[in-house]
């Protein structure tokens, strides 16, 4: 009998209803609009708006932080006015928010711009993860969750995938217009497809929330985790906050950092729900652990461009198809590598939030799993304006009438960003071992004396 349960519950495993689906569509339009519009971020409020490189990596910083730490909060005003006139209120501002980011360019209106869309964009994520973890259960949250992931990164992928043909077609400014059209259909499908569902939820009150975050920030293995997988986030938000301008400055105008930042949820899509199936009889830290590992090579992969181009010169042949330059070959690896790492951490560090919150508060804790991002956002977008300043220069701000040789000297140790990373990556995998192997060791006793 209990065999026959056990294969029931593997088959049924893979098997999600309805509104997982739903969800998982609306996150894909989303997200396409919003790695469509991040990925330029930086280049948009510097050479259209007109922000220096340590301005922007505060006002993105800001933003991107924002977007974490609200959701929560404007979630409890989702429980309020119900989940299909949140998804719609959200669907609205970010249409709003990213049209006008195309039309206007002053550094005020871009502001409250990037406000608006903001708030659109924490109201997307307590209902769409909330809706996760309400429609899976022990047997498929891991799966639910690796699947989740592999959606949002495909959105991830067709956003960034359009957004050079925009850029250097039309203008930097017309990708707003694109995230605008992609926030519109997810707007009309959240009208006239989405049904109010779960009218029986209990509401939570901005008290709640704010009780909830208490609780996270007195749980020391929470909070301690969360610190931890910042570092992992730190450089990870560096495909965004430093590699786009890194590489247009280094190669030139033509250069396709976005396609470049492709790599990483190219990666997801094809590994994670591999990595997810292969790791799922291991401890979600454990998962970390190895993810956290890979991110010092990441960084380091990164750092190597200048190492392999005294090898090959500026020219790499891959397999004699096509050459690359040596900068994008060690851009590509260490993306993948990127890519991979998120993987084993991600879906899993997900998994382990959603298990320690009490039940019927599993989208307030999930909300607040991603204050790794409000962290990381940060301190990773405000080392980046500074980073840049220092080994990376915006052209505008050098001295008019150099040579391309003395051009080339303020860029010669630009390479220097990704050592920065590279040991704040190294500091967070050492700490994540010695988290796992204290929290273990406390479990094994508690047990015994159980």
């Amino acid at each position: 009998m209990t065999s026959k349960k056990e294969v029931k519950s593997e088959k049924q495993s893979w098997k999600f209803p309805k509104d997982f689906w739903l969800a998982n569509f609306m996150e894909l339009c989303e997200r396409a609009a919003y790695y469509g519009f991040f990925i330029v971020l930086t280049l948009y409020l510097t050479d259209i708006v007109g922000f220096n490189d340590k301005e922007t990596g505060i006002v993105a910083g800001i933003f991107f932080a924002g977007l974490y730490f609200l959701p929560p909060f404007v979630g409890a005003i989702s429980d309020k006015i119900g989940f299909k006139n949140g998804l719609i209120l959200a669907f609205t501002l970010l249409t709003i928010g990213y049209f006008l980011l195309g039309v206007f360019h002053s550094k005020l209106l871009v502001i409250l711009f990037l406000i608006i869309a903001m708030v659109g964009g924490s109201f997307i994520k307590p209902l769409i993860t909330g809706t996760v973890a309400k429609t899976t259960n022990e047997d498929n949250r891991a799966r639910g969750y690796a699947l989740f992931y592999w959606v949002v990164n495909i959105g991830a992928f067709s956003g960034k995938t359009f957004v050079p043909f925009i850029r250097q077609g039309i203008g930097l400014e017309y990708v707003n217009f694109f995230s605008s059209a992609m926030s519109f259909l997810a707007l009309l499908f959240a009208i006239f497809f989405f049904k109010q569902t779960n009218s029986s939820h209990e509401s939570k009150s901005i008290s709640d929330v704010t009780k909830s975050l208490k609780r996270i920030f007195t749980t020391p293995r929470l909070i301690l985790l969360i610190i931890i997988v910042t570092g992992f986030w730190i450089i990870q938000h560096q495909l965004y906050a430093t590699m786009p301008k890194y590489v247009i400055r280094l190669l030139g105008e033509s250069a396709k950092p976005e396609w470049l930042a492709n790599v990483n949820p190219a990666v997801v899509v094809l590994f994670v729900v591999l990595v997810t199936q292969l790791m799922k009889k291991r401890k979600a830290v454990t998962s970390m652990l190895v993810g956290m590992i890979l991110m010092p090579f990441s960084a380091l992969a990164m750092a190597g461009s200048q190492t392999l181009e005294s090898i090959t010169g500026d020219a790499v042949s891959i397999l004699g198809w096509f050459s690359l330059h040596p900068l994008t070959v060690m851009m590509i690896l260490g993306i993948g590598i990127q890519g991979l790492a998120e993987c084993f951490i991600s879906p899993r560090f997900l998994e382990y939030f959603s298990l320690q919150a009490p039940k019927g508060e599993e989208g307030l804790y999930l909300g607040f799993s991603h204050l790794h991002s409000f962290f990381s956002a940060l301190s990773g977008f405000i080392m980046s304006g500074f980073l840049l300043d220092a080994y990376c220069p915006d052209p505008k701000t050098l001295p008019s009438g150099l040579t391309e040789l003395q051009k080339a000297s303020y860029y010669q140790d630009a390479h220097m960003i990704w050592y920065y990373f590279l040991a704040i990556g190294l500091i967070a995998a050492i700490a994540l071992f010695v988290f796992k192997y204290v929290t273990e060791r406390r479990d094994k006793k508690i047990l015994s004396v159980n």
